[in-house]
């Protein structure tokens, strides 16, 4: 009631402008944005997810997260979130123009971002209600389906983000924040207490609190519970080794092609400034992890201690994305139960309302303004907002009923509709001769491939599937630039001396300085690439700091306390202390 009323009380101020409506005006500070951002990414489906992955695959569960890739936010941080906010624009969409001009290939890849982005929308809201329908079907009295609940929950938030957009979203998902933090700590203390290492080593197999794998994960639940057995075989995860490399190769990729068109790109698009855009990134990391893991952990080991008995009476037929709802209805104590449902519940509303409010952007801004009706007052372009905000949730909401299983959303999000989305993205920043042609149909040829995969191989891995998507679209990328003409020089020049990318541009720069001679390479790829390993250290550390304190292994715990320290003091040297110098240079 709060938060709705939050969204209400301060839509006016919201309603303005699409500057305002979108982006809150570009005057929200960095941190607050950050702690936006993180709650956004602390939602209930994903924490679901998350809890099956720590029980199955104990502390080799921790990667898992890297097929996102959750490591996206290093490449943000150090570079990327700094080089997209120099471009000063509204959406994804918007940003083509300033690196593919306003020619037929810049207007081709303008609406390909858009059906990109709307899908991207519609795939995260079908997963979202999913998983919010799962979890409010186990706690509350009435005897509705979830996926009553589902629509019930998503007509509530939608209320609030229509009316308030990018101001109501954030200061909401800061009350939602802070009621999520207090949970998730309470979660993991009661679970220290409840539970000892003796008793989660009798009831998971050898190896489950090891953090390293070979090549095969060699757990083995036979006489433990023969089910999980089964569905890491179902997963495809067996040979771990295997898995990890393809993970690791498709998040780098994914990664290096900076966000997709979605609530993260929004964040970083609404900061102060290209330093505040990265430092917003840093944040997410430290504010999202530690406490979220705390709580995922503790559920986990609740549930492996507690449950044993209710999964084997199950057979074959466990659902462990119903571990987390199970555990909170009958191991956590009366108040913190209730607090944990509310901040689950805040959690579902954050994602909910960003990826909400991240799809009107592309359609009124990037469609009706662009093409229909530019000259429209800010007040058509706000009220359009909400209507399309209502139509992108019941889209969502339909998809959401034909989805089997939150795990099938995740990985064909994950894996096959970012495969799609890769190349042209990865290009656009560090190719100089890509052009907007080689974008759209690099974008075509990889979004088509995602879809058409599940249909003619519905038993092909998500994962396995990523290159093969990759491979489409690099193809599609590579011929549309090269049999048409490159970007015009001057688009060219003034997207470099604008956002000063490193990569292949030595041609565009050299005509940038016989233009402006005090123009220099970007010559911080080295420092880059070195802040980007140490970060993603830093970031697995912290990572697996709350799991190993709420096993109770001290010592590791120490290690990754060590290791985060250390990667701080590090960051703080090459890469905070030089944020101001980074974006000032010519």
């Amino acid at each position: 009631m709060i938060t709705v009323f939050v969204g209400f009380y301060i839509s006016k101020r919201a309603s303005k402008d699409l500057d305002s409506y979108f982006l809150g005006g570009k005057s929200i500070p960095w941190y607050v944005l950050g702690i936006s951002n993180a709650s956004g990414m602390f939602d209930i489906t994903g924490t679901m997810w998350l809890v099956y992955t720590v029980y199955v695959y104990g502390l080799k569960g921790a990667w898992i997260p890297w097929i996102y890739p959750m490591f996206n936010q290093i490449f943000l941080m150090v570079y990327l979130s700094g080089w997209l906010r120099r471009s000063n624009v509204l959406t994804g969409a918007e940003w083509i123009k300033t690196r593919f001009g306003d020619g037929r290939g810049a207007h081709l890849s303008h609406i390909i971002v858009v059906v990109f982005a709307v899908v991207g929308v519609i795939g995260f809201l079908s997963y979202g209600f999913k998983g919010i329908g799962k979890f409010a079907s186990v706690f509350l009295p009435f005897d509705l389906s979830p996926n009553t609940y589902g629509l019930i929950f998503m007509g509530i938030t939608t209320l609030y983000v229509v009316k308030g957009g990018m101001f109501s979203v954030v200061f909401t998902e800061l009350l939602q924040f802070f009621v999520m933090l207090v949970a998730s700590i309470a979660v993991g203390i009661i679970a220290i207490n409840a539970v000892s290492p003796e008793a989660i080593a009798a009831v998971t197999p050898s190896g489950w609190d090891n953090l390293f794998f070979n090549w095969h994960l060699d757990l083995n639940w036979k006489g433990l519970m023969d089910a999980v057995d089964q569905r890491i075989i179902d997963d495809g995860w067996n040979m771990f080794g295997f898995f990890f490399v393809m993970m690791l190769f498709k998040g780098i990729l994914v990664s290096a092609a900076g966000p997709a068109p979605n609530f993260d790109m929004q964040r970083i698009l609404s900061a102060r400034s290209p330093s505040e855009a990265a430092k917003m990134s840093g944040i997410v990391n430290i504010v999202l992890l530690f406490p979220r893991y705390f709580l995922i952990a503790g559920l986990t080991v609740l549930a492996l201690v507690f449950m044993k008995d209710d999964f084997l009476a199950m057979g074959s037929e466990i659902d462990f994305e119903m571990i987390l709802p199970y555990t909170v209805r009958r191991f956590l104590p009366v108040g913190i139960a209730g607090l944990l449902i509310a901040g689950l519940l805040a959690a579902f509303m954050s994602t909910f309302a960003a990826t909400v409010n991240a799809a009107p952007a592309y359609l009124v801004n990037d469609i009706y303004k662009k093409y229909i009706n530019p000259n429209a007052p800010d007040k058509t372009y706000v009220r359009l907002s909400y209507l399309t905000s209502v139509l992108v949730v019941v889209v969502g909401i339909s998809f959401g009923f034909m989805a089997e299983s939150i795990n099938s959303v995740t990985l064909w999000i994950v894996s096959g509709l970012w495969g799609g989305y890769t190349a042209s993205n990865v290009l656009k920043w560090y190719w100089w001769r890509f052009n907007g042609f080689g974008y759209f149909w690099g974008m075509t040829a990889g979004i088509l491939a995602s879809l058409i995969m599940p249909v003619a191989f519905p038993g092909f891995p998500a994962l396995e599937a990523f290159p093969i998507v990759l491979v489409v679209s690099l193809l599609g990328s590579y011929l549309g630039s090269l049999m048409t003409a490159p970007v015009a020089d001057e688009v060219l020049m003034d997207f470099y001396e604008n956002v000063r990318p490193w990569g292949f541009w030595k041609p565009v720069l050299e005509k940038c300085q016989q233009r402006d001679s005090s123009i220099m390479a970007n010559t911080n790829f080295k420092r880059d690439l070195f802040n980007v390993i140490i970060g993603m250290a830093g970031q697995m550390a912290i990572t697996v700091l709350p799991i190993y304190l709420v096993i109770q292994n001290w010592g590791n715990a120490g290690w990754a306390l060590a290791i985060l320290v250390a990667v701080l003091v590090i960051l703080k040297k090459t890469w905070y202390d030089r944020l101001e110098d980074n974006y000032s240079q010519r």
